[in-house]
């Protein structure tokens, strides 16, 4: 079996898992970074945490299942960073500074909200990031995270890396429900970073392996691809 089909049915039985459990929420686990009962929880959970407490710059994740972080991260005065829908633009990451918005941290906080009201900036703009935050469809143990299929968490990751950005010091992290990690092994490329930090609603898994490409894997990535992430396009050609 094809990497990508061995994903893609490990995705689908969570997303199935998590809808036939009554866990999922509104508008359904299935094609998305599903939002799930206890994410709040989660998100008090991992603010909880020496990785959290530390951190002065967060990048996150725009989906519905790690707003409660966002909004946690802005409450607490941290500053943090959300990628452009899709990376589609030179400047690919919104800047949400809690010492300066100009709309309610619950309006600018989701994806739609950045998109109208907060500032893009571009990479050589951006400060250090000290913890990422993702959204995963599953996970394991050891930190092996497959999302919904698109790869921009890792192409992000991976950009930030390449800057500088994201170094051995950065913690990676994730928010999930317990039905969402998966015992035993799971698929994954050389492309792929893994997770430093799983936390769920009752439970802080301290992965035992990490895995941290070094930057962009060009070779992984499709020429559309690259010429539609204008950061990549403008990058250096690729080997």
């Amino acid at each position: 079996m094809k990497l990508e089909e061995a994903k893609c049915e490990v995705r689908e039985a969570v997303w199935s898992r998590l809808e036939q459990a009554g866990q999922a929420l509104p508008p359904g686990a299935h094609g998305r970074i599903p939002n799930f009962v206890g994410a709040e929880l989660a998100a008090e959970r991992l603010a909880q945490h020496d990785a959290w407490r530390s951190a002065s710059v967060i990048k996150s994740n725009p989906d519905k299942a790690q707003l409660p972080v966002r909004l946690r991260a802005l409450a607490e005065g941290k500053l943090l960073y959300m990628a452009v829908p899709k990376i589609a633009d030179i400047r690919p990451f919104y800047l949400l500074d809690p010492a300066n918005l100009n709309a309610a941290p619950d309006d600018i906080a989701t994806g739609s909200g950045a998109a109208d009201h907060a500032s893009k900036v571009g990479i050589s703009e951006m400060q250090p990031v000290d913890l990422v935050v993702c959204g995963s469809v599953a996970v394991n143990r050891d930190g092996v995270r497959i999302g919904k299929g698109a790869g921009y968490s890792d192409i992000e990751v991976a950009l930030l890396t390449a800057a500088g950005l994201v170094g051995p010091s950065t913690i990676l992290a994730t928010t999930v429900h317990p039905l969402q990690i998966i015992d035993g092994p799971l698929p994954e490329a050389s492309h792929d970073f893994s997770l430093d930090l799983i936390i769920t609603p009752n439970e802080v898994v301290e992965c035992r392996r990490r895995q941290r490409p070094g930057g962009i894997y060009w070779e992984s990535l499709s020429a559309q691809k690259i010429d539609a992430i204008p950061v990549l396009k403008a990058s250096a050609t690729p080997r």
